[in-house]
């Protein structure tokens, strides 16, 4: 259960930093659904898809690394040290990789590949609990609302 616990604050904090790197990108502003499935090898039951909707504004969609990741403070309150480096853009792909030591070490790579309305992406972790991969897709649901 404790291997559970810790694999899920990982996920938790990878999940912050995807959806940061996500809104990073070649990517139109807009109201957007994200969709995110973990994978483990050896996990018995199959994670749930994490769906959610936000909205990217010009500004985030102009200036790619104004909100990547800086630290502590990044995410909902949950401490963790997640630092993205290797941010790269080519065309429509998007690579980076990241490396956390709290709340426990972790490091990951990702890519994302965007077209006007819709990405993919695969993000790769090892952590003390094994290896586990994420997939992400993103729609692009129209304009945002006030």
């Amino acid at each position: 259960a404790d291997d559970m616990k810790a694999t899920l604050v990982v996920t938790l904090a990878v999940l912050a930093a995807a959806t940061t790197v996500a809104a990073q990108s070649p990517i139109r502003p807009g109201r957007w659904e994200t969709v995110m499935q973990m994978e483990m090898p050896n996990m018995p039951v199959k994670m749930p898809e994490m769906k959610s909707t936000r909205c990217i504004t010009p500004e985030q969609a102009k200036d790619p690394a104004s909100s990547l990741p800086r630290g502590p403070q990044d995410g909902r309150g949950g401490t963790n040290d997640c630092k993205v480096s290797d941010y790269k853009v080519s065309g429509k792909t998007v690579t980076w990789q990241l490396t956390c030591t709290t709340p426990q070490p972790m490091t990951s790579t990702g890519e994302m590949t965007f077209t006007d309305d819709s990405y993919t992406g695969l993000m790769k972790m090892k952590s003390p609990q094994g290896v586990m991969s994420m997939k992400m897709s993103g729609t692009r649901l129209g304009d945002c609302t006030p």
